[in-house]
């Protein structure tokens, strides 16, 4: 997902705020739950995106959805980021809470996806192979399911990307079996 730069700034002066105001776990739970909330209804995105329907409405709107599930900080700053026309990067702004957060905590998030649910030796070993590549940092599991895989795990770390599915290993054989070695002399 593609974050806009400007998401970063608002969402860096939040985490600068609950810092200051010693709330900043219960921020990021708050924040997680906007993102979670935005991106799981169409509906809200679509309301957020809208010119037509005016930034008063949708502040009571947001209260309504979020009313005693958020901190009062979350609130304020939300109902901030509507009276300034800035309602469409709530969903960006969550997410990039959710990154800054993990970087100030020194937590990486390893993606495994597999043909079919982890067992825990797995989760231990994936857990193991992350912990070696980014030694002092805390490890957060997400794990996704896909068929289409065959077999075996892809692991995403950050930028890096260990691929060993079956889907990749019969890419690599039909690409070594279309070249043709053989050149007759003639």
């Amino acid at each position: 997902m593609i974050i806009a730069p400007v998401a970063y700034r608002y969402a860096r002066s939040l985490m600068e705020l609950a810092q200051e105001k010693g709330v900043l776990a219960g921020v990021h739970e708050d924040m997680r739950l906007v993102a979670t909330t935005c991106f799981g209804n169409r509906e809200l995105i679509v309301l957020l995106n809208s010119p037509v329907v005016k930034a008063d409405k949708k502040d009571k709107i947001l209260d309504r959805v979020f009313a005693g599930k958020i901190g009062q900080l979350t609130a304020t700053f939300m109902g901030i980021l509507v009276r300034k026309g800035r309602e469409r990067l709530l969903p960006d702004v969550a997410a990039a809470f959710s990154e800054l957060y993990k970087v100030h905590k020194n937590i990486v998030v390893a993606q495994v996806t597999s043909a079919v649910p982890l067992n825990e030796s797995t989760r231990i070993k994936v857990r193991a192979l992350a912990e070696k590549q980014h030694p002092g940092k805390s490890i957060e599991l997400v794990e996704k399911v896909d068929a289409n895989l065959i077999g075996g795990v892809t692991i995403r770390i950050g930028d890096e990307q260990y691929d060993g599915s079956v889907s990749r290993r019969l890419a690599d054989l039909r690409r070594e079996f279309s070249k043709n070695p053989y050149i007759p002399s003639i």
